[in-house]
This record gives structure tokens, C-alpha cells and sequence, in this order.
């Protein structure tokens, strides 16, 4: 894996560390799409991961785009808007759709700014925790650009369409009080404790079924666009998948003999 994102494995848990911090992470640059992609496909193939955390290095979570090539028309951001447009697809998007695919729960451990497209990836994870020196803006407009990376999709599904309208069209940041208010975090910590938490939060996560933990989150994917009668379908045929692992049979075992569960994945 590169210096520049960071999946480290401790047991049952992996951290994916964005690694720019002299520049406070900005994400985008050449090659970031196949850095996400081969983490997140890392983390899918190992059975062993059950959780990840997904922070910052440094003061930042993420500033977002590089405003520094944007200015100088360069790498992704230069030539005609034919290739402006492949370049999203293929390099944003990329990491967009990587972080959004990792099948095991995420939550994120937002260290100071997550700004713009560094907001965005936040939303990806399944639940966010913040330090109290943690701001979130969709500050797109403020730079004359849309929000180009999947944030209008992501954000109002997080806190609302009104609060998300109003974040995009202001262009206003908002701190860690504000954001445990509007739902986009679930709790704030001090910076020193954020670590911490997250992992206390990640291995809590872990302790479950593994099977079953990632065909939850799938589930819970599928409820926010599909139908529910879709759902509904997916739900009574991986419910009857659940029945016939032995995870389950030890789940009700160890409910009726007061344990806890000792789950292999099977």
C-alpha cells in the first residue's frame, strides 16, 4: 500500500489512514482512484476483517481537492471538459466508489477538517465520529464548481435536504456541535480520545457475526434507493442464507447460556 494511504490490520480491524498531512490530505491526485480501489478490495477479500476505521493523518480528515492544480489547470483538472470528465470518472469517482463498496461496517474518525470532497468521503462511511476540532463544509460553490464527486447524492441522505442545500449553497462550514446536531456525526470526543473511540466503536462492531454483519450493511444499502419490496425480497432471502450458518446456531446458543457469542465466519 502506498506511504500515501495507509491500511493497517490489527485482528479483526483495519485503519485506512489518508497520509498527506503537510497538505492536510487532499484526495484526487493522479492515482488515488487505484489506491482506494485496491484497499477496498483488500478489505473484502480478508474474512478475517470485520470492521474499519477511516481517518486522517495530522490536524485534517481531509481539505479535499487539490486547489493548487486546480488553479494551474493541471494533472486531472487540465484539457478539454471531454477529459475533465474522464478524469472524475475515472479518478474521483474511482475513490468515491471504492470507499462506498467496502462491504464490512466504517466509521469514520473525523480529526479536524473534512471539507468539500474530504466531506464527501466522510459520508461514506456507515457512522462518524469527531473530535471537538472537527468543521465539515460542501464548499463546492465557493470555488465556482458544482459538487462534482457524488456529495448530492451522499450528504442530503445523511442529514436532509434542506440542511444539505443549505451547506451547498452557502457554501458555510459547520462545527462539531452543529454536525452532532444535524445527524452527521453520532458523537463528538476529545481529540486525544478519538482514537480510541473509534476503535472501542469498530470492535463492538466486530464482535458480530461476520456473515451476517456484512449482508446487513448490504441490506441497509439497498433501503436507501431500492424499493421495498425489493428489500423486502433481499431481506427474506438473506435471512434464509442466516439460518443455515453455524454463526446463528452459536448466536442462540450463547443467548441461552448467557455468553458471549464465539463466531468463525461459517
Amino acid at each position: 500500500m502506498s506511504k500515501e494511504l495507509l491500511l493497517e490490520k490489527d485482528g479483526t480491524i483495519a485503519t485506512l489512514t489518508i497520509n498527506r498531512p503537510e497538505a492536510r490530505n487532499p484526495l484526487g491526485a493522479p492515482g488515488d482512484g487505484e489506491l482506494f480501489a485496491a484497499a477496498a478490495d483488500d478489505i473484502n477479500r480478508d474474512r478475517n476483517i470485520r470492521a474499519v476505521i477511516f481517518t486522517g493523518a495530522g490536524k485534517a480528515f481531509s481539505a479535499g481537492g487539490n486547489l493548487k492544480a486546480m488553479r494551474e489547470r493541471g494533472a486531472e483538472f487540465g484539457g478539454s471538459p471531454a477529459v475533465i470528465r474522464e478524469n472524475y470518472r475515472t479518478g474521483i469517482h474511482k475513490i468515491i466508489r471504492s470507499v462506498w463498496g467496502i462491504e464490512v461496517p466504517v466509521v469514520a474518525a473525523v480529526n479536524g477538517p473534512a471539507i468539500g470532497l474530504g466531506n464527501d468521503v466522510a459520508c461514506l462511511a456507515d457512522t462518524r465520529i469527531a473530535s471537538d476540532k472537527a468543521i465539515f463544509g460542501a464548499t463546492f460553490l465557493k470555488i465556482g464548481l458544482v459538487p462534482g464527486d457524488g456529495g448530492a447524492w451522499l450528504l442530503p441522505k445523511v442529514i436532509g435536504m434542506a440542511r444539505a442545500s443549505e451547506l451547498f449553497f452557502t457554501g458555510d462550514t459547520i462545527d462539531a456541535p452543529t454536525a452532532l446536531d444535524w445527524g452527521l456525526v453520532s458523537r463528538i470526543v476529545p481529540p486525544e480520545s478519538l482514537m480510541d473511540e473509534a476503535r472501542a466503536l469498530a470492535e463492538k462492531m466486530a464482535q458480530q457475526p461476520p456473515d451476517v454483519l456484512r449482508m446487513t450493511k448490504r441490506l441497509l444499502r439497498e433501503g436507501i434507493g431500492s424499493s421495498f419490496d425489493t428489500v423486502m425480497e433481499m431481506s427474506a432471502s438473506m435471512q434464509a442464507l442466516a439460518h443455515h450458518t453455524e454463526d446463528h446456531h452459536e448466536a442462540v446458543d450463547a443467548f441461552f447460556e448467557k455468553r458471549p457469542g464465539n463466531y468463525q465466519g461459517k
